[in-house]
């Protein structure tokens, strides 16, 4: 529903702003603070992207009519306030800013069901459920500072939420001493933990979009907003000045004629460097049709986890699932996921909004040739278009065999929406009106093409 709204708002953009509110509403949401799941589990975790949906838009909207709908933002930011306070009172076992969350949206992308209780005993913390909660924390700061602009008391939660996500990235940071880390400097990606009855805690070193989803997490603050808040960027500056422990995660660039930007994320310099490194990686996660969600490596070399009373294997498997996890009818094990993708392209046009055009790196990897950050975000948007469209042998890679769909005149122009693609092929899978994802393909044309037209 969340990535629904975004190709929506440029349609009907008072629609898609109903759409956001509704699940929001008392009769869908908890009291508690939780958010439905899906509708043979209403208890289980989805991914909490609806923040990050309504920023997108409501900026959408804004660039629209002139003005942004300011009572919209406020109406949507107090019941994610509940709805983050559910997640920080339930979902961080240790109280260590290092969350859990079970399934959140990707069934058998893991060793285990992370819905399930797992057959080990413990818990699992996970790297994506601590990704998308720093990303979460952004999501609401950047909420508060534009309804604080108006009305300044929200600069409050906006300071509330800035540290919010530093203690998380603090978290995802931890090295040396005794504290646990998911990232692994061994093969310099991250990890979910397994945490054992016992005390015994190890990586579950499964190459997977577990990994990438702390890519994410990520916003700018630009001078020009800060000086729009006065007692933010006081607070913002106590912590840099007063915390050092706090402000080595937020970096700052200084451009004449601008002034001073800060970056907060969880992956910058050498991880953010690494992460891309495996991401761009042909031989890994980048397909000739977007990033997978399981990287080829694992075709070689299966993930293999033994346990007392079994052993589970993880392989790539690009298209639809081997195994009965799920029930068998889906697959996260290698396939192209539109809303993923699609967050991979957002989370790097931000990094280019920081680091500009000067920062290059290498795309495809291994391949000698450099681009920045912006034009890597556009190559990536281009495979995934190319599913849609005829290759080299006058095919569309999306419909494989199904010879109806590649030459019919009555067919042919009138685009399936698949679930999900086969991440070497680029068939489509799974279901095929998936339209609630997958149709983020028109906002990706627009990024792409819609300056131009216009």
């Amino acid at each position: 529903l969340a990535f629904h709204t975004i190709p929506l708002a440029r349609l009907d953009p008072d629609f898609a702003k109903r759409q956001l509110a509704v699940i929001l509403r008392e009769y869908y949401m908890h009291p508690n603070g939780q958010i439905p799941a899906y509708e043979w589990s209403f208890s289980d975790v989805n991914p909490p992207v609806h923040a990050w949906a309504t920023w997108q838009v409501y900026e959408i909207d804004k660039a629209s009519n002139g003005e942004g709908d300011i009572t919209f933002l406020e109406r949507i930011f107090h019941k994610l306030l509940l709805n983050f306070t559910w997640w920080v009172n339930l979902k961080d076992e240790g109280g260590n800013n290092i969350f859990g969350g079970g399934f959140l949206g990707m069934d058998n992308i893991g060793v285990f069901d992370r819905s399930a209780a797992l057959p080990t005993g413990g818990h699992l913390e996970q790297a994506d459920g601590t990704g998308w909660m720093a990303m979460y924390s952004l999501n609401m700061l950047r909420i508060a500072c534009e309804i604080a602009i108006e009305k300044p008391v929200y600069q409050d939660m906006a300071s509330k939420f800035f540290e919010h996500f530093l203690h998380i990235a603090g978290a995802m940071q931890a090295i040396g001493g005794d504290k646990l880390n998911l990232w692994d400097e061994d093969d310099q990606f991250y990890y979910d933990m397994l945490h054992k009855e016992d005390g015994q805690a190890q990586l579950l070193k499964v190459r997977s979009m577990v990994g990438l989803i702390p890519l994410f997490a990520v916003e700018v603050l630009t001078p020009d907003l800060l000086e729009k808040l006065p007692q933010f960027k006081r607070r913002v500056e106590w912590v840099l000045n007063n915390r050092p422990d706090l402000a080595g995660l937020i970096s700052r660039w200084y451009e004449p004629g601008k002034g001073e930007s800060r970056l907060m994320s969880i992956l910058r310099g050498h991880r953010m460097k690494m992460i891309l490194k495996k991401m761009f990686d042909e031989e890994e996660f980048l397909s000739d049709y977007g990033i997978r969600t399981l990287s080829k490596y694992h075709k070689e070399n299966p993930y293999k986890f033994e346990y007392e009373g079994g052993a589970i294997q993880v392989d790539y498997n690009p298209s639809e699932s081997t195994g009965d996890m799920f029930g068998g009818n889906s697959n996260w094990r290698g396939p192209i996921w539109f809303p993923m993708n699609y967050l991979i392209i957002d989370s790097l046009n931000k990094f280019s909004d920081y680091y500009g055009s000067d920062y290059e790196l290498e795309y495809p990897t291994n391949s000698g040739q450099m681009l920045n950050i912006k034009d890597a975000s556009l190559a990536v948007s281009k495979r995934l278009l190319a599913l849609f469209q005829k290759g080299k042998d006058g095919k569309i890679p999306m419909y494989g065999e199904y010879e109806k769909m590649q030459e019919d005149p009555e067919f042919h122009k009138h685009h399936l929406f698949f679930e999900y693609f086969d991440g070497d092929t680029g068939k489509g899978l799974g279901a095929n009106h998936q339209t609630g994802w997958t149709g983020l393909i028109s906002e990706i044309i627009h990024q792409l093409y819609g300056k131009q037209e216009s």
